[in-house]
């Protein structure tokens, strides 16, 4: 489960899933759930957090998730799902889900999503993940935002456990 290099490239994991919509991932009227949008998105950055970290790795949030037109029966549906910056053992994958009307060819951006991956060594521990290397001035881009994502996620993570605490643990913090 090791990996062969210390560094990848986002090209190296990137991953792209196509599945059509059917009756089956749909309620009444004919909408996807998005649940079912949500699993595929799971799924393909699961398996690209996989692929860059070189072995297992779990999902461990969902940062954002944003359902911005429907998805229908009979939709094409594609998933892409790239690294956009690695910590210490975690992983930021950023996914995108177009659809394509398979009798028109229209096609539309639906959601976009961002996922935290925590790869983990044989005995369910967290392991070093390679560094990613960007390229494009895109994979800059999305670099430097997750890197503003991850600091929002420790800020408010530190805000929670912050109000969480009395003031007697306060004041033996400050000790």
């Amino acid at each position: 489960m090791s990996t062969s290099s210390s560094t990848k490239t986002v090209a190296e994991s990137q991953t792209t899933l196509v599945q059509l919509m059917e009756i089956t991932h749909a309620n009444i009227a004919g909408i996807v759930h998005g649940g079912e949008v949500m699993k595929l998105v799971d799924t393909a950055a699961g398996i690209a957090a996989v692929k860059h970290s070189g072995g297992m790795a779990v999902t461990a949030s969902i940062d954002e998730m944003s359902f911005l037109t429907p998805v229908h029966v009979g939709d094409l549906v594609t998933v892409t799902a790239s690294v956009n910056d690695v910590g210490t053992t975690s992983l930021e994958v950023g996914v995108r889900v177009d659809v394509e009307d398979v009798i028109t060819g229209e096609r539309r951006h639906t959601s976009s999503a961002y996922l935290v991956f925590v790869a983990l060594d044989d005995e369910g521990k967290p392991r070093p993940v390679p560094r990613l290397v960007t390229k494009t001035s895109a994979e800059h881009r999305r670099q430097r935002e997750a890197k503003i994502r991850r600091e929002m996620r420790l800020a408010h993570r530190e805000a929670i456990e912050s109000h969480r605490r009395t003031p007697e643990q306060d004041r033996s913090a400050r000790v």
